[in-house]
């Protein structure tokens, strides 16, 4: 409950009197999320496992990091990816089908599918509350409220939803409330169960925006009102789970929503993928979700991580840390010892990049003139990324060329570029050249006007980050550079990076079939959402725009290669590499496997609950 909805129940039970003023008081508190739960009964169904990053939170509106595969198993976006076989392929998930299209790809109509009901909460007054097409007009309306931070607007913003960036422009110009029930031509709901989208251009991949459930699923706006500021803490969708219990940056606990709709394992395995194809054997027909809960833990360190998926108490370890994959497959199979426990390995590419981004507004390493593109290239071209994948990642990456990652369109297998150069000869002639020079005999570059030159770069507190900083003093040490490292966790730098305080931060980011929503970190008008670098160049953005309406073909490839060599040009992101994940899973795990464009499989996996009990140590 927000403040003044507490404040106007105490209120009311002043009046009442003492008697009132503690059942309003408990009434409050029994509205909130609890820290803990009891431990499973016998035969429940538990996946448990640990992720490396804590959660910041749980409203669509404003979601970020780990909190996205969280959410994506509460909330419910209109459409989803088939967790099997083809793994773009799109289908209706809250719809009736698939939406209508019309034929310049600019009007989409959606029908929600009657009978789907948001899970129980106190904001509804103890009525059922079904999902109606409203639902996702106010929901979508919510990412422009300029008072939330619309982590994921630039999705909307770049399609040219009409009427909306009006709307958000008139609140900040006039410092007044969002106004959600005025109407506007391009978000409107037709019926109780239509609602219709329209935009100001050509949009032909537009629906992939719809299938990601963490921001595009629908909220109600009873709830948001009823917690107000703490709607974060109190997410309520119609997806298949619920939050339960959540100790912050420590634990979360779901359980199966029992409001949770009539949906039943419909897979369809790729020919010859022998994991896929065991999954829909056992599972074809269950109703879903299969699980009855799901533990997550925080664990930052790997060593802990690790440990715990090999004593039994977690059911799967995601992302084998690096350290630990010379141990657990050599040589790329299976170490002998997992194999007699029977554990399951998993190994996959993402459409995925990892990153270290200049803040362009910094005023040492950002800006556009000559000396700033040259000190940024420079210290790319210093980054030894061959090393970076032996010794910290042992392997598991490939060197990037360009912000756009296999598997989504745009990636050239081909195409190489400056990205993965390692040259410190010439990235000191670069220094050299534009005047970043040691002036006073100390070894250590000054910047042409005789400032000191030093970077700062910000990690976070888990070995990998520590490997990686190690590697990147190395490199810049190796060129004249200094270079310190300041220290928080992620959701800390998170917010430090969207507000543009910090110089450098690496990050990883996963994309859609489409690479346009990669090359979108660049765009300018995205600043301090996607594109946290804050790099805003002219020629770049009309690029960006140009290719957006075009269907995907050869005039399209030319565009994405223009983007492309005008971010190694500028150099505002240093992308690294894609990297490649192995998942090790327990013998008492039924169906687990891994689709790169859906955040969370929770709802399609299994437990043997008697082997569980058994082997589990």
């Amino acid at each position: 409950m927000n403040r003044r909805g507490i404040f106007l129940r105490l209120l009311t039970a002043l009046a009442m009197g003492h008697t009132g003023l503690a059942d309003a008081a408990a009434a409050a508190q029994a509205e909130e999320i609890p820290t803990s739960l009891p431990p499973a009964a016998p035969g429940t169904k538990v996946l448990r496992y640990a992720i490396q990053i804590a959660e910041t939170g749980f409203d669509p509106a404003e979601i970020s990091g780990t909190s996205n595969t969280i959410a994506s198993e509460i909330f419910d976006a209109p459409l989803q990816f088939a967790f099997l076989g083809t793994p773009g392929r799109m289908r209706p998930n809250t719809l009736v089908a698939m939406p209508e299209i019309s034929g310049d790809y600019k009007t989409f109509t959606f029908h929600v599918k009657p009978g789907i009901y948001f899970a129980d909460d106190p904001a509804f007054n103890g009525r059922r509350r079904e999902l109606v097409a409203q639902d996702y007009v106010y929901s979508y309306k919510r990412l422009y409220d300029p008072k939330n931070k619309g982590t994921f607007l630039f999705l909307l913003e770049n399609a040219q939803v009409l009427g909306l960036s009006e709307l958000r422009r008139e609140a900040l110009a006039n410092k007044r409330a969002f106004d959600y029930d005025r109407e506007v031509e391009g978000l409107r709901a037709l019926d109780r169960y239509t609602f219709q989208i329209k935009l100001g251009q050509p949009s032909p991949r537009f629906l992939l925006n719809l299938t990601d459930s963490a921001w595009a699923g629908a909220v109600a706006r009873e709830v948001v009102e009823h917690y107000g500021e703490r709607i974060a803490e109190h997410p309520v969708g119609t997806g298949p789970f619920r939050l339960a219990a959540w100790k912050r940056a420590s634990r979360i606990v779901l359980e199966r929503n029992p409001g949770f709709r009539e949906v039943f394992y419909d897979e369809e395995a790729t020919p010859g993928d022998t994991m896929a194809e065991a999954a829909v054997a056992a599972l074809k027909g269950k109703r879903l979700p299969l699980v009855d809960r799901v533990e997550l833990s925080v664990i930052e360190e790997t060593q802990p991580r690790w440990l715990a998926f090999l004593n039994g108490e977690h059911e799967l370890i995601e992302d084998v840390p690096p350290e630990y994959v010379d141990f657990s497959m050599p040589k790329g199979h299976l170490a002998p010892n997992l194999v007699k426990r029977h554990i399951a390995m998993l190994r996959y590419p993402r459409t995925h990049i990892v990153f270290s981004y200049f803040n362009m507004e910094d005023p040492v390493v950002g800006g556009y003139t000559p000396d700033k593109v040259a000190l940024r290239r420079a210290i790319a071209l210093a980054v030894d990324v061959d090393k970076e994948i032996r010794l910290v990642r042992h392997n598991q990456a490939i060197p990037a060329q360009s912000l756009i990652a296999p598997g989504a369109s745009g990636y050239v297998p081909a195409f190489k570029s400056e990205m993965s150069e390692f040259d410190p000869a010439r990235a000191q002639a670069l220094l050299d050249l534009y005047g970043y020079v040691d002036r006073d005999g100390d070894g250590w570059r000054e910047q042409p006007n005789g400032a000191p030159l030093e970077l700062e770069y910000a990690i976070q507190p888990d070995q990998q980050s520590r490997q990686l900083a190690e590697q990147w003093k190395k490199n810049m040490d190796a060129i004249g550079i200094r270079m310190r490292f300041k220290t928080a966790t992620w959701s800390e730098n998170a917010k430090a990076s969207s507000a543009g305080k910090l110089q450098m931060w690496g990050l990883g980011w996963g994309g859609s079939p489409d690479g346009s929503d990669l090359l979108a970190l660049a765009y300018g008008p995205s600043k301090g959402e996607a594109n946290q670098s804050r790099f805003d160049l002219p020629a770049y953005n009309r690029v960006f725009e140009k290719q957006r309406p075009m269907p995907d073909g050869p005039e399209r490839d030319a565009a994405f290669l223009e983007a492309k060599k005008l971010l190694v040009a500028y150099m505002p992101y240093k992308v690294h590499v894609h990297r490649l994940f192995t998942d090790l899973v327990q013998p008492w795990v039924i169906g687990y496997h891994h689709n790169t464009f859906i955040r969370s499989a929770w709802r399609y996996v299994d437990i043997d609950a008697d082997m569980q009990k058994r082997l589990a140590k």
